[in-house]
């Protein structure tokens, strides 16, 4: 095994120059190292991910760092090794990029949404400064789905998830394309084994005869452009699973009514020859009404161009042809790593085009909270996209179900804000009209507008739109915000019966604080411009009343934690006997004070109970075992702590608690066990183990806790009370 790991990263070391190479050696050996003894769950020594993850990124053309980067990602969060030490042996480069991988998944969340929104805005930083980061994290996850087998099922569907919602679309978004059909069809095979098995079920009883057409489809135009002197390449496919899985199932369609199954690309040397190759198809084959797109004049926003057309062919079988040059096929392979492969990487002004709307994103969710970021990213960042034009020509680029709304925000927030209508092609339309690819969009403002309507929050489908629109709603309105926000709260409190916890002192400012508000009126307006929801704010109250509870719960096992040192001599006088074992029944618990008697056990010496124990008065009033009870008496002058038992009846609320144990504090009265029931009519019962030095103290002690708030009753009880 360790042969055959050597042999892959020395093939991958060689396709670099010999210093490359042996830097790239140099980081396997090291990492190596570093893992040594750790075993993957295939039961494969775990150097085998570092070294596929290199691979992949040496099969997308990554530079040395990148590979070695790749080899060492995993050094810093699972080995001894340190930030220092990878940085005095490889480089700043380097560690950098190994540190940047660590980073996007080190930080444990309070939830699902707010892990994925960190990972996410991490993701993006990341990107701004370095696209190289996040293509290892591709490389990395890409591989994980590969070996996804020998996960757990649930933790292999909890992964495959993630790499369906974030990975696979943010491939697409880089126009890394093989990567992000890759790891959708990984996905989709955890995910819906039944689907993904129908799909490939039928595509292997369609094998030969979709082969036998794409081979006669490929001959017959690579014939036909020869002839029309048009230097090509010509390439052919089935489209991957998940695709057609994401047609059949996302819009109803059966295997006959999916088009593009076939897939025909063809490369061409100049730009023009694309639409050139575009007559001859046509000319070639009867094309499909309304499959015709040109991602040429209008690329998407990840770089991706070509011209797509869907065609009949003599079989009476649609297939999809794409059309693009040398370049256009290189972007669409590799994406944004087509840059490293084939250029040099990424420098001056081309870096900054490249990367604008990562900035964009991040400035347009800066003040999302974790649900909104989530939603509006997948939006923003994966949804499929629509383009439309202003009167003057301008391509927008919206998701797929964008409004006017969006289109007015994303031409500037002052068009938003001022918009009174819209027109699409010279007809006027409603605000909540779902945008069409090629319409000419045309917004109307008005000076004296009002500004925009809380209703639009509902219809805009991009998070930024929606942002834009918070952010008036925040300047203009404060005090309707204000009142709104507290008319909305309250009420949902009083719902909740969190009312009055709200309004507790310590709870209400420990809440503000989390949230980051410097009053509750700032809360109060933050939900009234649509900043904050309700439902966050009583999740948060809920999370700290149990906070709270379990800090109170941390000191009270503190508090019993600190038991006094048991005692020798046990205070206790039997009769006729010197130097006896005695033991003090759990059944009744006496204490100094109590009428006892004690009881001749079997070879555990004498337990001694309370006269009017019931366990003593059934065993004397049924004549059970009379000689076995004997006289026992306190001795006098005695002072050591007996434990007993308390029963103390509350109502339910939070701090009451604290209140009892302030009460042992004051007293100095040591509490060794505590056990708590609620009962269904809101009361608390506590069962407690108390050392005191008799009944006096334990008189007293009952006397103080009855005067404390909420409490109904106390009372002796066993020890810790029923189990």
């Amino acid at each position: 095994m360790d042969g055959d790991i050597y042999q892959d990263i020395l093939a991958v070391a060689n396709n670099y120059p010999p210093g490359d190479r042996e830097r790239i050696l140099d980081a396997y050996r090291f990492a190596a190292e570093a893992h040594k003894g750790q075993i993957r769950r295939s039961g494969e020594p775990y150097i085998v991910h570092p070294v596929a993850t290199a691979c992949i990124l040496s099969e997308l053309g990554l530079d040395a760092d990148s590979i070695m980067a790749g080899l060492l990602h995993d050094c810093l969060e699972d080995t001894r090794v340190s930030f220092q030490e990878i940085e005095r042996r490889f480089g700043t480069s380097v560690v950098e990029l190994v540190d940047g991988v660590t980073r996007l998944g080190k930080i444990v969340y309070s939830s699902k949404e707010e892990e994925q929104m960190e990972d996410l805005r991490k993701m993006f930083v990341a990107m701004a400064k370095d696209i190289r980061v996040v293509v290892i994290k591709l490389a990395d996850r890409l591989h994980n789905m590969r070996t996804m087998k020998f996960m757990p099922q649930v933790k292999a569907q909890e992964k495959s998830l993630e790499k369906m919602e974030i990975y696979a679309p943010l491939a697409h978004r880089l126009g890394m394309q093989n990567i992000e059909w890759e790891l959708e069809d990984l996905s989709l095979q955890i995910l819906d084994p039944i689907g993904y098995a129908e799909i490939m079920r039928y595509l292997e009883g369609k094998k030969e005869e979709l082969s036998g057409l794409l081979a006669h489809v490929t001959d017959t135009i690579k014939k036909r452009l020869t002839e029309e002197g048009i230097d090509c390449e010509i390439k052919s496919r089935l489209k991957h699973i998940y695709s057609i899985y994401r047609k059949m199932y996302g819009q109803n369609l059966s295997f006959s009514e999916i088009y593009d199954i076939c897939a025909v690309r063809i490369i061409v040397k100049e730009l023009a020859d694309c639409y050139n190759v575009f007559g001859v198809i046509h000319d070639l084959y009867r094309p499909v009404d309304g499959r015709f797109k040109d991602y040429i004049s209008t690329p998407k926003p990840n770089g991706y161009q070509s011209l797509h057309t869907v065609v009949i062919g003599r079989e009476g079988i649609p297939f999809e042809v794409q059309i693009r040059t040398d370049e256009m096929d290189r972007t669409a392979e590799y994406g944004i790593a087509a840059h490293w492969k084939y250029k040099d990487g990424l420098r001056g002004k081309q870096k900054e085009e490249s990367f604008a709307w990562v900035r964009q994103l991040l400035e347009n969710q800066q003040d999302s909270e974790a649900e909104d970021f989530i939603k509006n990213m997948k939006v923003d960042l994966f949804a499929d996209e629509v383009y439309v034009f202003t009167p003057k020509g301008d391509v927008i680029n919206l998701p797929q179900g964008a409004t006017p709304i969006d289109f007015a925000y994303a031409i500037h927030s002052v068009v938003g804000n001022n918009m009174v209508g819209a027109k699409i092609n010279g007809r006027i339309v409603g605000f909540d009209y779902q945008l069409q690819n090629g319409e000419i969009v045309d917004i109307v403002t008005s000076k004296t507008s009002t500004g925009p309507k809380r209703d639009w929050l509902k219809i805009a489908k991009t998070g930024a739109a929606r942002n834009k629109i918070k952010q008036w709603y925040k300047k203009e309105r404060r005090e309707e915000n204000i009142e709104r926000g507290r008319t909305e709260l309250e009420r949902e409190l009083r719902i909740a019966l969190l009312f009055d916890d709200f309004n507790q002192e310590e709870l209400r400012d420990t809440l503000l604080k989390r949230l980051s508000f410097s009053s509750v009126e700032e809360l109060y307006a933050s939900i009234g411009y649509g900043g904050i929801t309700v439902a966050k704010i009583l999740g948060k109250i809920r999370d700290e009343q149990q906070r709270m509870i379990r800090a109170r719960e941390k000191d009270v096992k503190d508090f019993v934690s600190k038991r006094k040192k048991p005692v020798a001599n046990t205070g206790v006088i039997v009769e006729g006997i010197d130097n006896c074992m005695v033991k003090f029944a759990k059944c009744c618990m006496p204490i100094p004070g109590d009428e006892i008697i004690g009881f001749i056990t079997r070879g555990y010496g004498v337990s001694v109970h309370r006269k009017d124990c019931l366990n003593v008065r059934h065993s004397i009033e049924e004549k059970k075992e009379d000689g076995r009870w004997i006289r026992t008496e306190w001795a006098e002058g005695e002072k050591h702590t007996y434990s007993t038992g308390l029963r103390i009846i509350t109502k339910s609320r939070v701090g009451v608690l604290a209140d009892v144990v302030t009460v042992f504090s004051n007293m100095k009265i040591n509490v060794s066990e505590l056990n708590v029931k609620d009962t269904e009519d809101g009361m608390s019962v506590f069962y407690l183990t108390v050392d005191v030095t008799g009944r006096g103290q334990l008189e007293l002690l009952i006397s103080r806790l009855k005067r404390s708030p909420g409490v109904s009753d106390v009372g002796r009880s066993i020890v810790g009370g029923p189990k």
